[in-house]
């Protein structure tokens, strides 16, 4: 009778120290590898969409943000270049130069207001946009910008380099050279360049091209990932991929 009690009790023990031992690891598993919770899928992406649209506006808002990058420098209008190289051969190229550098310079004062309208962006986004954001390529968020963003952030930004242009006097320039440019006799062509669009169109462009490469840097390279929540995310998306 002993006996069966005896064993009865080493196997129960084995059972115990067994379940112990499962449960050790199930919630092993659980501390060091969690996967997000809704809240915190979203608390994590926007900590990454405001890192890296805030390094985006930071870097082009300074003074040469634009025109000392060869990629995002705005140029002459290409479909105007004809009106450079005209003014440029009859000894008005300072006045072309000093116009790029003035419509540069617009755009970097303009970049700046681009901030609080990213933001509002990120904060209408729904569960689904979150989900599909952060399970999605590395360009995600920054098309996602572009789907749902690209024409609130054109009409609330073209007012406003127009603004910025006219203070900074590359408005005034421009029509002094194209008023130069269509008086001068027997030219094929007429200047006819809307510079405030071709200005935010250069603007948004560099700006949209700054935040993907932001993205991509979070997504590719963990040290990136500078919050606690950043790093659950992104390495849940990682695991996901994986």
């Amino acid at each position: 009778m002993k006996r069966p009690v005896f064993l009865l009790i080493i196997a129960s023990f084995w059972l115990f120290n067994s379940s112990c031992e499962t449960l050790n690891q199930i919630t092993e598993t659980v501390v060091t590898n969690p996967d997000p919770t809704t809240g915190e899928m979203a608390g994590g992406l926007k900590d990454a969409l405001t890192s890296g649209i805030g390094k985006a506006v930071t870097l082009l808002g300074k003074e040469g943000g634009y025109f000392n990058d060869p990629i995002l420098k705005i140029p002459f209008p290409e479909e105007a270049q004809f009106a450079a190289n005209t003014l440029r051969d009859i000894g008005l190229g300072s006045l072309v130069d000093d116009f790029e550098r003035k419509l540069n310079q617009g755009a970097e004062e303009g970049a700046k207001l681009a901030l609080p309208i990213f933001t509002d962006a990120i904060k209408a986004m729904s569960f689904n946009d979150v989900k599909n954001i952060v399970l999605g390529g590395e360009n995600a968020a920054t098309d996602y910008f572009k789907a749902a963003s690209s024409t609130a952030l054109y009409n609330a930004f073209a007012p406003k380099i127009d603004g910025v242009l006219s203070q900074v006097g590359a408005a005034k320039i421009w029509t002094e050279l194209t008023t130069k440019y269509n008086s001068i006799p027997f030219t094929n062509k007429k200047v006819e360049t809307d510079l405030v669009k071709y200005a935010t169109d250069r603007a948004l462009a560099g700006l949209f091209l700054k935040v993907a490469e932001a993205e991509a840097g979070i997504r590719k390279d963990p040290i990136n990932r500078t919050t606690e929540l950043m790093k659950k995310v992104f390495d849940f998306a990682d695991r996901q991929k994986g």
